[in-house]
């Protein structure tokens, strides 16, 4: 965890990070074009010029076209011979087929995608230690009629890489994906077999449309030659479920047989050189690159799926969690003010640490002074502020406030200071930019008639809603902290009380040993030291303080960055509370494990939720993780109009959450990721303060006088 050596934050941690972003995505391109088609325009071929025409020596002639010499015709297979061609494997079906074909001696062709040769290399030397033939698929079984000539080569060529890294050898036989028999070829096919040199290109005498998957009978019929004619016949052992191709496969090769005929591969039935070419020692390696490249990229979109649907499964859980505790909170009530002999109004003194509030200092006191607490007294301690901070709660003059003056010495040593000055036994410390309502004092400090209650969370509103950046920060202040802080009441182990509303009892703060300047977060250290001594921490909802916000990004991050930085220091100084027993016991087994799970490791993984959902809406046919991703805003939509509802706010302002998804929520994991990397390298921050505007604008005019 964090020491507390001062020196400059390395930045390093921001290379690394993109760095492995520019991994990741490059990983996802890779894994999005073999997989999920990117630019293909399906296989509906382009429309065909007027000035194209597919030569009649072609139409007419047989299914093996010489691409090298596109306007001579075909060749046929002779009588009585039949080659068995596969498309679209390799796949998990692929090793029943080759089973039938070992079964019964038979040899075919095999037509790979180079994609998944990637994933299954060993398919294709079984196919070589077989005798069966492979050919050229493309690599993303693209439509080669409706792409540029440089994505066809690369089609091409990535493929013929991935079958020599599999086998060592390549291959002369290319069947262009959605292709059928030669008599239906267009013009842009005409045009990309020109592009085709060097292969033999295999359409089909019989297209048995088994991927169709019409029946083991059709399957049979459309794949048998009438008469005695010899035949290329199209079947797939990729693509989908291909139960039919096999049971259909040992049928048809029994009724051939019975008929006389025999089985070749390709270059046999034309009596032509094999199509296995020897490879070279640079074609393997590239292959082995190629395939060493998808495996990982396929690899990494497996687990960010099982991340994906992980994390969003936690988050819907935690909501739904929230929502429960938040209605038992809700139901259980304000605690009793008070016994039979009257309220519980014990009097008060309030402590107001302020460094450079000049702005705000003035509607804070004020507010305070106007409080419809009984006895009250407001010890200001201005901890050496440059600016008129200490002139301006001079020249109030309200009765009942008094002004202390120090050297800085940090929020801990003021707090410390204004403690000490105090006169009452009932603490309430409070933020130099907070405005109190009237009658929040009563509610704050309501909760302390229970002896065990040692400290009392108040309910932090956001002052300044103007503009996106006002707005997002009320939604997070009135969803997640106050949500989170019902929870944590109800299950009784409240790691922070803030620093703009909190109420102690003096006993149990000089107890602890007072305000630590252990760490950044002195709120929740402080908090976290009165669990460890046997105390409850409790909120009270109904105890309403007006703050004001960050008014722009950096001082947003700034903020965010001290919180963050300063949680984690402090569950690491109170670690042991998860060995401990009791209030302790609460805290370490039930709060510390919340707050490492939903503070620090979900946001540190909550890039991958965002780059899950982009991958599957770019790439996937069917978004399923997109309409994940919706379905948890759907949740959060519920649970923030219950939250704002408890809340008693107006629901105008959630429109803005679906944006809040887009900028403010990736703001906040790039924080936690700081702040980790922080931690890690030991770095002591230093206190950092926020410029104030002293705008308002959304505090009651009651309350804001």
């Amino acid at each position: 965890m964090a020491g507390h050596v001062q020196r400059r934050e390395p930045r390093a941690h921001w290379i690394l990070f993109g760095l492995a972003l520019v991994l990741l995505l490059l990983l996802l391109l890779v894994s999005g074009i073999t997989n999920g088609q990117l630019g293909e325009k399906q296989h509906a071929p382009l429309s065909q010029p007027s000035s194209v025409k597919v030569p009649a020596a072609i139409t007419d002639g047989g299914p093996i076209v010489n691409a090298s010499q596109a306007d001579t015709a075909g060749l046929r297979v002779p009588a009585k011979r039949v080659v068995l061609t596969f498309d679209d494997g390799p796949s998990e079906w692929t090793p029943k087929v080759l089973d039938v074909l070992e079964r019964y001696h038979v040899t075919a062709t095999f037509f790979v995608i180079g994609s998944h040769v990637a994933e299954r290399p060993d398919l294709l030397r079984r196919m070589l230690h077989d005798g069966d033939e492979v050919g050229n698929h493309t690599f993303t079984h693209v439509n080669l009629a409706n792409v540029p000539a440089w994505r066809l080569r690369l089609e091409l060529d990535q493929t013929q890489l991935t079958i020599a890294a599999a086998t060592g050898y390549t291959t002369d036989l290319l069947r262009p994906p959605y292709s059928s028999t030669v008599d239906a070829d267009v013009g842009s096919d005409w045009t990309s077999l020109a592009r085709m040199g060097g292969y033999r290109v295999v359409y089909t005498n019989l297209d048995t449309e088994d991927w169709k998957r019409p029946g083991v009978p059709r399957i049979v019929a459309s794949g048998t030659p009438t008469g005695t004619s010899g035949a290329v016949v199209m079947m797939h052992d990729g693509g989908g479920n291909r139960s039919q191709t096999v049971a259909a496969l040992s049928r048809l090769i029994l009724e051939l047989k019975a008929r006389g005929y025999s089985f070749d591969t390709v270059t046999q039935a034309i009596g032509a050189p094999s199509s296995w070419r020897p490879a070279s020692h640079a074609q393997r390696l590239r292959g082995e690159l190629v395939i060493r490249t998808i495996q990982l990229s396929d690899t990494v979109v497996t687990a960010l799926r099982n991340a994906f649907l992980a994390l969003a499964v936690l988050a819907a859980l935690r909501t739904l969690a929230l929502l429960v505790f938040a209605r038992r909170h809700s139901l259980a009530g304000p605690p009793r003010a008070g016994n039979d002999d009257g309220p519980f109004l014990p009097a008060v003194s309030v402590v107001v640490p302020a460094y450079n509030e000049e702005l705000g200092i003035g509607p804070a006191v004020r507010s305070l002074v106007a409080s419809d607490y009984p006895e009250l007294e407001v010890i200001v301690v201005d901890d050496g502020s440059t600016d008129g901070t200490a002139a301006a709660v001079a020249a109030m003059n309200l009765p009942g406030v008094r002004l202390i003056t120090q050297e800085n010495a940090g929020k801990p040593g003021a707090l410390n200071t204004g403690i000490a000055a105090a006169r009452h036994d009932v603490l309430v410390l409070v933020d130099g930019d907070t405005v109190f309502e009237p009658d929040a004092m009563r509610a704050l400090v309501a909760p302390l008639a229970d002896a065990r209650v040692g400290a009392v969370s108040g309910n932090t509103k956001v002052g300044n809603r103007k503009g996106l950046l006002g707005r997002w920060q009320h939604i997070e202040y009135v969803i997640g902290f106050n949500l989170d802080r019902r929870m944590f009441d109800v299950l009784q182990c409240m790691p922070t009380v803030p620093g703009a509303i909190g109420a102690f009892r003096r006993d149990v703060l000089e107890a602890i040993g007072g305000v630590s300047d252990d760490t950044l977060a002195e709120d929740t250290d402080l908090t976290m030291a009165v669990c460890r001594g046997g105390w409850r921490v409790v909120y009270a909802p109904d105890a309403r303080a007006w703050t004001e916000a960050p008014a722009t990004l950096g001082q947003l991050w700034r903020q965010r960055y001290r919180w963050c930085y300063g949680t984690m220091q402090a569950m690491w100084k109170h670690r042991r509370a998860v060995i401990e027993t009791g209030a302790s016991g609460k805290l370490g087994r039930r709060g510390l494990p919340y707050l490492l799970a939903f503070q620090v490791l979900l946001p540190l993984l909550a890039p991958l939720i965002d780059v899950a959902a982009l991958y599957s809406i770019v790439f996937l046919p069917t978004p399923t993780i997109a309409y994940v991703w919706l379905g948890f805003l759907g949740l959060q939509y519920v649970a923030a109009t219950y939250a704002f509802v408890l809340d008693k706010e107006p629901l105008s302002p959630l429109w803005s959450l679906v944006l809040q998804q887009f900028v403010y929520r990736q703001l906040m994991y790039l924080v936690v990721i700081q702040s980790v990397s922080s931690a890690l390298y030991g770095v002591r921050l230093r206190w950092q303060k926020l410029r104030r505007t002293g705008n308002l604008d959304a505090v009651p005019a009651e309350v804001a006088r």
